[in-house]
């Protein structure tokens, strides 16, 4: 199959390419940096030509609400045009678990408004859900300080690593579409303000986690479970202590 990863020079993307170029596939990377603007529209029509499968794991570059928003909503009514037009068979797209338990978050309403594009596009489609990426937990710490302390809520977290995202959503991309939400996440739960603290002690950091039941994510206020999968998510086989060890070497 040609499957065309929107994206596909960022972390994920650029994982997900290869494992599908890896079993067979005509994966093409499409970004900015190949001549794809999704925002432009320059090259989307000639990347999605024959294509039978989009993945568009592509993320706004800004985290405020209203830019987050105007990338999203602009981008995925090319692509979902352009798909369209191209005929393309299953439209996939990576999205976060609890995107839709946090209305406060300006960035979460805007991954929300993406998510209803696809669905109402007419498309056959797969909405991935992941949990948030090993990767990215030293930025939920950088984005909860302030000064020396990072003030983080003890609620439950299942973090993945990207490898593990890029895994589960070339599962999905090769299925059949679902046309619904597919929830992934890693094999281990954590208490965020934990989390944090062991982030912070492994990397030698000084700065103290400050546990604060009110402490806002992103720009909400978390539940117990808000940042964690349903029953029947597909759960990933990394855990932190492989990962660590992993990026260590």
């Amino acid at each position: 199959m040609k499957i065309v990863v929107i994206g596909g020079s960022g972390l994920i993307g650029s994982k997900l390419v290869g494992i599908l170029a890896e079993q067979g596939h005509e994966a093409v990377a499409a970004s900015p940096k190949t001549g794809v603007n999704t925002l432009t529209g320059e090259g989307v029509a000639d990347v999605l030509a024959g294509a039978d499968v989009v993945v568009d794991t592509s993320n706004s570059p800004s985290l405020d609400g209203g830019a987050a928003l105007e990338f999203f909503e602009t981008s995925t009514r090319t692509l979902l045009a352009a798909a369209t037009d191209a005929g393309v068979r299953h439209y996939v797209a990576l999205s976060i678990v609890g995107s839709d338990r946090l209305p406060d978050s300006g960035y979460m309403a805007a991954k929300v408004a993406q998510e209803r594009l696809v669905a109402a596009s007419g498309l056959p489609y797969s909405l991935v859900h992941a949990t948030q990426f090993f990767e990215f937990v030293q930025g939920i710490v950088d984005a909860a300080t302030d000064g020396d302390s990072v003030r983080l809520a003890p609620v439950l977290i299942q973090p993945m690593a990207a490898d593990d995202v890029a895994a589960g959503v070339s599962a999905v991309a090769v299925g059949a579409p679902t046309n619904g939400v597919v929830e992934i996440a890693g094999p281990e739960q954590f208490r965020l303000d934990e989390l944090g603290r062991s982030v912070l002690a492994d990397r030698g950091d000084p700065r103290s986690v400050v546990t604060d039941p009110d402490a806002r994510y992103f720009g909400s206020v978390l539940g117990e479970r808000s940042l964690v999968p349903a029953d029947g998510a597909r759960i990933a086989g990394t855990r932190l202590d492989a990962w660590r060890a992993r990026n260590a070497a």
